[in-house]
């Protein structure tokens, strides 16, 4: 007879989420606006569970999030088979970051997963929030989730379970 193993503690999903995120480069942040769903990838970084990309203030996705205040997100193992899906579901707000000590941690944290960001910038060129929004024509942003589920076929088939953040 087969006994199922107990499902793993808060502690140990949340250092399965975090070994998943530091793993992946891509997030999906997806939308909606009047019953019309959209989704973009963008490059993220993270400090915890709070989550950092660049992008154009103009675009739908920043446009819709920032309008409904709300947007949700998507990490995943890139698999293939179903027994190794992998990922993080979540919801939360985007909100545009300013200058401060929060955006220096970040883009700090972003430099050093994506270190060829620098190659983008010539010497002399000033290189901070300022100078990469002058150069892409993009802003800093922080998608803050406020619910929070990891799934894992590893663990069992189905197994998805919510990570309480606070």
């Amino acid at each position: 007879m087969k006994t199922e193993t107990p499902p793993p503690s808060q502690e140990e999903l949340r250092k399965l989420a975090e070994e998943l995120i530091r793993g992946q480069n891509t997030m999906t942040l997806s939308t909606a606006v009047k019953d019309v769903a959209w989704a973009a990838p963008v490059y993220f970084t993270n400090l915890a569970f709070t989550f950092y990309f660049f992008s154009d203030p103009a675009s739908r996705h920043i446009q819709e999030a920032l309008a409904s205040h709300q947007a949700a997100a998507a990490i995943f193992h890139q698999s293939s088979t179903w027994k190794e899906i992998r990922g993080i579901q979540m919801s939360g707000a985007l909100h545009p970051l300013s200058p401060g000590l929060e955006s220096v941690r970040a883009l700090r944290a972003y430099l050093k997963k994506f270190p060829f960001t620098l190659e983008f910038f010539g010497s002399g060129e000033k290189f901070d929030l300022d100078g990469f929004a002058k150069r892409f024509r993009v802003r800093f942003y922080r998608f803050q989730p406020d619910l929070f589920y990891y799934t894992d076929n590893r663990i069992r088939f189905s197994f998805r379970e919510r990570i309480e953040l606070k």
